[in-house]
């Protein structure tokens, strides 16, 4: 089979399409016939070992210490379950599905095996596997997210970075639960906003947030950008400060923050589960929630992908495409 290999870590040119074999189900494994995935930051990062110094001894750990631990990169999939493993219960041959996981997934090639016990659900039935794919990586991260500042109707959110794959679903997801929305990108991608159902966006390239002196119940971050100090300043009593992107040291400045206020400061991973991809299937399928995809490659323009990404202007998903012979 055709699979995209991981030589080194480095620029995108170090993905090489290769033909490898193809793999075999363990007992709770799955094998996916995949026809689509996407290049999500994480996996840029995952490539480049793009990290900040302080998360480069744990980042090597998972990682990989001289080169990618995973050969084949790539966090989702959507395809056909072509075979199961003796034990597998949850799924059968010709189930189209979805899949994310942070580590274990090798996605940039033509069959993954998956273990049932992963997340792992069936993808959504009015969607194409291109779109089923630009779902998770952003869409699991904002519900995490949003659940955990407590999200209800009537609150005022302010979501910044509001274009890109956590931010697009973010978006959707607060105008899901009721609350009051306002996102905040740049002048090229406001129109997006506004179409995701944003009640008001602000241009960052024009203004700064901050600057309007008005305030929210929850903001929260999808890029890693805002200041801290100016967020808790516009938060309203009991609000939630949600940092998707958060350094080491920003963590340590929330946690002595949180020590000393009523608000509620959240900074972690956003571990995907099936649970979270069950739920997002069925709002899916109710219209609350459309996945947005900027740009869509073939499996064998997997470096001029990474290269867009690079670029940290998509708008919404990068998806590839992946035809089998």
């Amino acid at each position: 089979m055709k699979a995209v290999i991981a030589t080194k870590y480095g620029t995108p040119e170090v993905l090489e399409l290769r033909d490898v074999s193809k793999p075999a189900p363990k007992a709770t494994e799955v094998l996916v016939k995949v026809y689509a995935t996407t290049v999500t930051s994480g996996d840029a990062r995952a490539r480049s070992f793009n990290v900040p110094p302080s998360f480069w001894i744990p980042a090597r750990l998972t990682l990989g210490l001289t080169k990618p631990k995973k050969a084949v990169p790539g966090m989702v999939i959507a395809g056909i379950v072509e075979s199961v493993g003796t034990g597998v219960k949850r799924f059968k041959p010709g189930d189209q599905v979805y899949a994310y996981d942070l580590t274990r997934l090798n996605a940039y090639a033509e069959y993954a095996c998956v273990s049932e016990n992963q997340a792992l659900a069936l993808k959504p039935s009015n969607v194409s596997y291109e779109e089923a794919a630009a779902i998770p990586f952003g869409a699991v991260t904002a519900l995490h997210f949003l659940k955990k500042g407590s999200i209800r109707s009537g609150q005022r959110v302010l979501i910044y970075g509001a274009s890109g794959s956590v931010g697009t679903a973010a978006v959707q997801l607060a105008k899901h639960f009721g609350a009051d929305v306002t996102g905040v990108c740049s002048t090229a991608n406001v129109a997006l906003v506004k179409a995701l159902g944003a009640d008001r966006v602000i241009d960052y390239t024009k203004e700064e947030f901050a600057q309007r002196r008005e305030t929210y119940d929850i903001i929260f971050d999808t890029v890693g950008k805002t200041s801290l100090a100016d967020s808790l300043c516009l938060l309203n009593e009991g609000g939630a400060y949600l940092q998707a992107v958060a350094s080491p040291s920003l963590l340590i400045q929330m946690k002595l923050a949180s020590r000393r206020s009523d608000k509620t400061l959240v900074g972690e991973t956003a571990y995907p589960t099936a649970d979270a991809l069950a739920h997002l299937k069925d709002l899916v399928e109710a219209g609350r929630l459309k996945p947005v995809i900027d740009r869509c490659y073939p499996l064998e323009e997997i470096v001029e992908a990474h290269r867009y990404v690079d670029l940290g202007h998509k708008k919404g998903n990068v998806v590839i495409a992946v035809e089998h012979a």
